[in-house]
Order: structure tokens, then C-alpha cells, then sequence
């Protein structure tokens, strides 16, 4: 066991929640009053800045772990936590292919828990607004900073016992990027080491950088210890009752304890890149968004870059690897899923993305639907919660044509699957982490300290009826709007059941780290800096009155993406509705097409959008109320009356 120098009650993040810096005299000559010799298992300690230091005693104090590994990044050290997991049974090979592995968790732990994610500020109208009398709020969670401080002396301390802490230095963008930010994430999971490699870059060039500015955003993680001391699982320790996420923004600190999956633990990604990033980029000037990044090459040569928000689940990673079926078109993925975006010297608005990898939704995804990601993700992936194959591979739903004769499925449960059981053979929200850079379309300047200029924003969801493929805003505050006002079906990627529409604007509702009103406003003030994109709305999943979706959807989608390029370059090809500028007919390229129903894809049935205005505007009354601006307020009267004119 280390040697553990007692702390004042006040200090481990509980009661001071700055994470005092060595007010014990005893602890003031670092890191070794707290672990000596070989209980450093690994790392170089001397090398680290105070700050580094600091954060690890602290931590160690309160979680009282057997023994602290300093993460470099190493192909050797990733090797050794393989190993490590293999032996624990946390994840086991997949023959079939080069460096792949399956981990199955508990079951109790496969997707976000949004209603346990909460932002901790002063006051409570700083991270929500208040929504109308006898309403539940929906725009994220609150918590007091004494509540905060209470949920983490309940959870931490001594959680660690038996374990290793792990101690990974992370850049969310490219190191020599002005866009990108420093983390260091303490964890006891050599799952989320492992998937962090891949998802951030990870390694000493971190630690160096923070030796020269002493900056980081703070993040700690425990898989968590059950309070009856009893672990269920023990390939996947987890404390799924007491799970809880933590975001303290004024200190672009970051805790969460007991979920070992996805955005729960790997906190580079939506914790950081959006919730803490967005509050960091209202405070900077800039915006962190739930958005793919792509380029779109046109046959002449052309190219421009397009921003995408949709929420999770919704085809992000589809469009941001398609396939165009139009030819003499190219795309390259920049990224799937994370863009900061902010404006140059010149007044033109570039992006970044800041994760080094995918950690997508394997169910759907196949040859047929995305065969860019399946030439992607079978190297050097972590798959998890997905079926097993007798050949040593893996397969979900939507894999069906790849199966060879005779395999036999194991479930995401490991019990034996066949079609006729009726249950899915991989869970729903199951996922796979690949390395960005060795898609085969990866774009030439996805770490381009600069990032890519941006021409268009795209917003969409899951819209099965009433909404047209896509539509035009009228103006950058009529795009705002159109962003506030998103609506899709649920999915998978978090705790909600049954397919039922719900307002996710912007694709940001489980993400926002500070009021969503103050959020819009910060949008609106954006075209104050430069030249802003044009934005678009998007939806490929409309139903015709039988069922059946109107739009063939992936490689097709890249002729929605002409019509874009083409009003980018300010071609007069659209007709104005009442909803916004749409193509007009025979200004969507479709040719080679089998027959699309044209008028009933841009319908816009008077009654269904009368019923939309009034969903959107209860939302925004109940939920924002006085919080929102004035200026979307006005932009969803000017929709109603142009409705009621249609």
C-alpha cells in the first residue's frame, strides 16, 4: 500500500474545492510524502509541474489508491495494459483481425446517464434556466457547490483501494494547434487509458507543454466501489446506483464516479470537448460543438468544409465517411462528432476537431451503410458490447450480409444468439474506438493547426414526418433559430426508451455546460466576428404515409451536399417557403436515381407546422422563458405568420 500523509479534512476536493495546493506543511516537498519507491509503478515523477503534482497528491490522498502510473503514450505501455485487461477479462482478442479486442461490460453500464450528469455553479440560473412553475427542466442539471463537494466525500474517498490510479495527460486538438486545450485525466480504469489513447493524444509532449504553461483542465475518474463493498462483475467494477458526472466550470474541473463506459469515463470527449469546452468558448469567443467535420471536393476541384450537428445515433459517422454516389465528388472525414470553431485574422470561421479518434455506434453500420467505417475500424479498435463470432470476430445489427455460412453468435451477454431469439445480438448503443487516422478518407489537413475554413452548418435529426430533406435559413438569426428549435426521435445513446420526439437543440441538450439561453445568446453574437456560414436543416428519415422513408439516405445524401455547395457559391437554385429557402424542383440533382417522391419529400403540411410552432414555442416558454433572446422569440412569430400566409 502507499503511504498515505492524512490530509486536513478540508483539502481532497470535498469543503475546498480548488484543490488546495499543499497547505500541509508536511506534504510541501511533493509528490514522494505520498508514495514512495516502487509504488510509482511507472513514470518519470520528477519530470512533472507542480500543478501536475498537486492534482496527483490530492487525488491519491482522497482515493487512496495501491500504487500511481504516469502515462506516456507508448505503443510498450498500451501493450502492458492490454495485457493487463486480458488477464482480468475485461476484454479478450479478436483473431479475425489485427490488434482488436471485445470488452463486455455490466450491463448496467452501457450509455450515458444523463440525469446523473450535473454543472456545478454559485448560482442556479448560471448553468439552467428556470423553467415555468410545475415543469421539469430538460436543459441540464444543476448542483449546489455543497452538494458538490457532499457527492464526492461520499463516493471517493478510499475508492481506489486495491487499484491502480492512472495518470494520462491528454491534448483535445493537435498539440501545436491555438485551438487546442490540455487535460489530465486520473483514472482507475485501464479501459478508459486504452480508449483515451486512442480517443485524445496522450503522452510526456503533454506533460512538457504543461511544464511551460501550467494550465489544464482537471479530471477525475473512479469506475467506483459499490458501498457494500461488494463487486458484482469484476472484469467491469462499477457503481452503477451511485453513478454521478461533475462539471465545475469555474475551475474546468471534471469528476466522475462509478460508470466505466463511453462519455461517462473517457472525459475527454463529451465532458471536456463540450461541456467544459463550451463554457471555455463562451468565456474565449468561440464555439464547441456537437458537430462532424467533412470536406466536399467538387469535379472542377472545388472544395469546401461543412460543419454538422445531429444528435448522437442520428448518422454523424455516416456523413462524415460518405461514400457520394454523385460522380466526380470526393468527401474526407475531418471528424465525426466534436468541431471547435472559431474566426482567424481574416474574419473566416475555421474548425478543428480536438479527439484523435471515433468511438461510434456500431449497430447499423455496415457495407452497405457506411463501408468508409468498416474499411476503418477493424485495426487497432476496441470494440464494445457488440456480438461475438465463432471465427474470432465481431458482428451487430446490420452485419448480416457479411456473415460467413456456419459462424454462430455470441451476444453482447455471452450467451449464444440466433435471429429467432427476437433480442438484439449487440446492444444498441454498443461502439467501437478506431484511430481517426487511419480511415482511408481521412482529410489531408485534420490537424491542421488552423483547422479548415467553414462554408455551411448543417442541423438535422430523426424527423419522420413534416419536415422537408432540407431547407435553407432565411438569415444567420433565422439559423440560430432553426438550431434552437431541432426536434428528433430518441435514441439509443443515452438512458431514454421508445422512439418519441424531443427537442435537442442544437444536438446539445445532454451537453450545454452553462445556460442554454445564454448559450443562444453567444450564438447571435458570433456574426459580430466575421463572416459567418450559411446553415441548412437536414433530415433523411421522412416516412411516406406507409412507413417508408422517402430518401435513400448515405451515398445519395452527397446531393443534398451540391445543392449546399451550390448556394454557398450563391447560385439563385431554391424556392423561398414559409420555413425557409428549399431547392426548387429540378434544382436537386437526380439524376441516375430510382423515382423520389419530390413532392412529398418538401411537403410542408400547413397543419403539422402549426402544431410544430406551437410545440416550440411551449418548449421555449416552459423551459427558457425570459432566458432565451428576444431575437428567436421574434423568429418563431415571423414562422407562424408565414405559415398562416402558406
Amino acid at each position: 500500500m502507499p503511504e498515505i500523509i492524512e490530509q486536513p479534512k478540508e483539502t481532497p476536493f470535498g469543503n475546498c474545492t480548488t484543490l488546495q495546493r499543499n497547505k500541509n506543511p508536511q506534504t510541501s516537498c511533493g509528490l514522494y510524502s505520498h508514495i514512495r519507491g516502487t509504488n510509482v509503478s511507472y513514470g518519470n515523477v520528477s519530470s512533472l509541474a507542480p500543478s501536475v503534482k498537486s492534482f496527483i497528491e490530492e487525488s491519491v490522498a482522497l482515493c487512496q489508491p495501491d500504487e500511481v502510473h504516469i502515462c506516456d503514450g507508448s505503443e510498450m505501455e498500451n501493450k502492458m495494459l492490454l495485457r493487463k485487461m486480458l488477464d482480468e477479462g475485461t476484454i479478450f482478442p479478436l483473431p479475425k483481425y489485427e490488434n482488436c479486442w471485445l470488452a463486455r461490460t455490466n450491463p448496467a453500464d452501457v450509455a450515458r446517464v444523463e440525469s446523473r450528469t450535473l454543472i456545478c455553479t454559485e448560482q442556479r440560473e448560471e448553468t439552467i434556466p428556470t423553467p415555468k412553475e410545475g415543469v421539469q427542466g430538460t436543459l441540464g442539471n444543476w448542483i449546489s457547490p455543497s452538494d458538490f463537494d457532499r457527492a464526492i466525500q461520499e463516493r471517493f474517498p478510499g475508492c481506489m483501494k486495491g487499484r491502480t490510479m492512472y495518470v494520462v495527460p491528454f491534448s483535445m486538438g493537435p498539440l501545436a494547434s491555438s485551438f487546442s486545450k490540455i487535460g489530465i485525466e486520473i483514472t482507475d480504469s485501464p479501459y478508459v487509458v486504452a480508449s483515451m489513447r486512442i480517443m485524445a493524444r496522450v503522452g510526456t509532449s503533454v506533460l512538457e507543454l504543461i511544464r511551460k504553461q501550467e494550465e489544464f483542465v482537471r479530471a477525475l475518474h473512479s469506475v467506483g466501489t459499490p458501498s457494500s463493498g461488494v463487486v458484482e462483475n469484476p472484469s467491469w467494477p462499477c457503481d452503477p446506483e451511485r453513478t454521478i458526472i461533475l462539471h465545475k466550470p469555474s475551475e474546468n474541473l471534471i469528476v466522475s464516479y462509478g460508470s466505466g463506459y463511453g462519455g461517462n469515463s473517457l472525459l475527454g470527449k463529451k465532458c471536456f470537448a463540450l461541456r467544459i469546452g463550451s463554457t471555455i468558448a463562451k468565456r474565449e469567443g468561440w464555439l464547441a460543438e456537437h458537430m462532424l467535420i467533412l470536406g466536399i471536393t467538387k469535379p472542377n476541384g472545388e472544395k469546401k468544409y461543412i460543419t454538422a450537428a445531429f444528435p448522437s445515433a442520428c448518422g454523424k459517422t455516416n456523413l462524415a465517411m460518405l461514400n457520394p454516389s454523385l460522380p466526380g465528388y470526393k468527401v474526407e472525414c475531418v471528424g465525426d462528432d466534436i468541431a471547435w470553431m472559431k474566426f482567424d485574422n481574416e474574419g473566416v470561421l475555421r474548425a478543428i476537431n480536438p479527439e484523435n479518434g471515433f468511438f461510434g455506434v456500431a449497430p447499423g453500420t455496415s457495407e452497405e451503410t457506411n463501408p468508409i467505417a468498416m474499411a476503418t475500424i477493424f485495426k487497432n479498435t476496441i470494440f464494445t458490447n457488440v456480438a461475438y463470432t465463432s471465427d474470432g470476430g465481431v458482428y451487430w445489427e446490420g452485419m448480416e450480409s457479411s456473415l460467413a455460412p456456419g459462424v454462430q453468435i455470441t451476444d453482447w451477454l455471452g450467451r449464444p444468439w440466433t435471429k429467432e431469439s427476437g433480442k438484439p445480438a449487440a446492444h444498441p448503443n454498443s461502439r467501437f474506438c478506431t484511430p481517426a487516422g487511419q480511415c482511408p478518407i481521412i482529410d489531408s489537413h485534420w490537424e491542421d493547426p488552423q483547422g479548415v475554413p467553414i462554408s455551411a452548418i448543417l442541423f438535422g435529426g430523426r424527423r419522420p414526418a413534416g419536415v422537408p430533406l432540407i431547407y435553407e435559413s432565411r438569415s444567420w438569426t433565422h439559423g440560430v433559430f432553426v438550431g434552437a428549435a431541432m426536434r428528433s426521435e430518441s435514441t439509443a445513446a443515452a438512458e431514454h426508451k421508445g422512439k418519441i420526439i424531443m427537442h435537442d437543440p442544437f444536438a446539445m441538450r445532454p451537453f450545454f455546460g452553462y445556460n442554454f439561453g445564454h448559450y443562444v445568446q453567444h450564438w447571435l453574437s458570433i456574426e459580430n466576428q466575421g463572416k459567418v456560414p450559411k446553415i441548412f436543416h437536414v433530415n433523411w428519415f421522412r416516412k411516406s404515409s406507409n412507413g417508408k422513408l422517402l430518401w435513400p439516405g448515405y451515398g445519395e445524401n452527397s446531393r443534398v451536399l451540391e445543392w449546399v455547395l451550390r448556394r454557398c457559391s450563391g447560385e439563385r437554385c431554391y424556392t423561398d417557403t414559409a420555413i425557409g429557402r428549399i431547392p426548387a424542383k429540378g434544382d436537386l440533382n437526380l439524376d441516375g436515381m430510382q423515382q423520389v417522391d419530390y413532392e412529398e419529400l418538401f411537403s410542408l403540411p400547413k397543419q403539422f407546422w402549426l402544431e410544430e410552432v406551437s410545440q416550440i414555442r411551449n418548449y421555449f416558454g416552459t423551459q427558457i422563458g425570459s432566458d432565451l433572446p428576444l431575437e428567436i422569440y421574434n423568429e418563431l412569430d415571423e414562422l407562424q405568420e408565414r405559415i398562416l400566409k402558406s
